[in-house]
């Protein structure tokens, strides 16, 4: 029954988003249908044999280390602040911003990034329908957080339109970073956080193509390669890069410290009207369904469901530290949607830093095409998550 409702539930969340398109008539079926193929021979090669696990550590191990080079630049400026058991939010997740996009950016100076995203994303392309930087786009959010991610191929989004630019905020909801995975690990099975990530990096294509169908011609699929005048030298190239990074890092600071807080003050407001009600618990509600479709029994439902709330209301790091204290308790099925659900950036917090990171690569016009649709940023977001879980979910029981 539980397998059943499973099914029903994968079904129901496409269902929904459909709903939501506004194009229902350009959605391409082939291609979503050939990526729900993918997404399923992945989560078995993925939880079913020893080498998927493999290549996917590898790939994390190379990010991982591009975070460590991160953390001794940040070491060097902020030493007391690194050697805390606990590193801040600030330091652990911002701060490699300045780094990453740099190394990116010298990629791209030698044409190296250039030709990855032509040849990596006209393969995922093949599969998703979607056009080639869209494509790359969906790897790279792998292991790179949404704002590093977009930072990364910023000189591609300025030449883009307004409807593609649409495609790569939806996408950005369901990232995670390099730089936090080790932080999962401690709380949670790690079988299930790198089943998460490409599965997440798939669905977020395959409900970008729903949300916001678009139509690229063979001259729009294309990779912006600047031209020489627009080339500076080597070490202005750098040094812009890290001027660029740090800017990133303040804005994107200043919407996470302002949505957390905008949290709080409504939890204030609302327990003042009804004692001990709070947005975390309003959004357990909405989501009690989601989570029986999940294949979950009453009362680990309703225990999900929960974890769903606290998610979206704050983050992802708050739930999986409830989950760890319960984690021995609950049955393996529970276990492997739960953890998968909470593998990505998905809540307000992430709307106002791809917001923020959009503002500050292309200007607040730009970023007005984010503010306008932030309910298909949060309906995409909820929705990858919730298929991911449920992929995960019909091979572990």
């Amino acid at each position: 029954m539980y397998f059943l409702l499973n099914i029903l539930g994968v079904l129901v969340v496409f269902g929904l988003v459909f709903l939501c398109s506004p194009n229902k008539q350009k959605v391409k079926w082939r291609s979503v249908l050939s990526l729900i193929v993918v997404e399923l021979l992945i989560t078995w090669f993925m939880l079913a044999t020893k080498i998927g696990t493999w290549i996917i550590n590898q790939i994390a191990s190379f990010f991982t280390f591009l975070i460590s080079c991160a953390n001794e630049g940040i070491s060097f400026v902020f030493p007391t602040a690194m050697a805390n058991p606990s590193v801040d939010f600030f330091f652990s997740a911002l701060m490699p911003i300045i780094f990453i996009i740099t190394f990116f950016d010298i990629l791209t100076y030698f044409g190296i990034l250039i030709w990855i995203i032509d040849k990596v994303g006209w393969g995922i392309s093949k599969i998703s329908g979607l056009p080639k930087l869209e494509s790359f786009f969906s790897l790279q959010m792998m292991f790179l957080g949404n704002t590093e991610a977009l930072a990364v191929i910023r000189q591609q989004l300025l030449v883009l339109k307004e409807n593609r630019l649409l495609t790569f905020g939806i996408m950005s909801m369901s990232s995670i970073s390099g730089s936090i995975i080790g932080a999962y690990l401690s709380m949670v099975p790690g079988t299930y956080v790198f089943a998460a990530i490409p599965l997440n990096c798939l669905n977020a294509l395959l409900l970008a193509s729903i949300l916001n169908p678009i139509e690229v011609g063979t001259e729009e699929d294309m990779v912006y390669v600047p031209s020489k005048e627009e080339r500076k030298d080597f070490f202005s190239t750098i040094s812009n890069s890290m001027l660029v990074g740090i800017r990133m890092v303040i804005v994107i600071m200043a919407m996470v410290v302002g949505y957390v807080a905008l949290t709080a003050c409504v939890n204030g407001i609302l327990g003042f009207f009804v004692h001990g009600l709070t947005v975390q618990k309003i959004f357990s509600v909405i989501f009690s369904p989601f989570a029986f479709l999940l294949g979950l029994s009453g009362h680990d439902a309703m225990y999900v469901a929960q974890l769903m709330g606290t998610k979206l209301a704050t983050n992802e790091f708050v739930a999986m530290m409830d989950l760890k204290k319960h984690i021995h308790s609950l049955p393996p099925h529970t276990v492997a949607v739960a953890t998968t659900f909470l593998t990505s950036f998905a809540n307000f917090s992430t709307v106002g830093m791809i917001y923020g990171a959009i503002a500050s690569i292309m200007g607040d016009e730009k970023s007005l095409i984010i503010g306008k649709n932030v309910w298909k940023l949060l309906v995409s977001g909820i929705a990858v998550s919730l298929l991911s879980a449920m992929f995960v979910g019909l091979f572990i029981w």
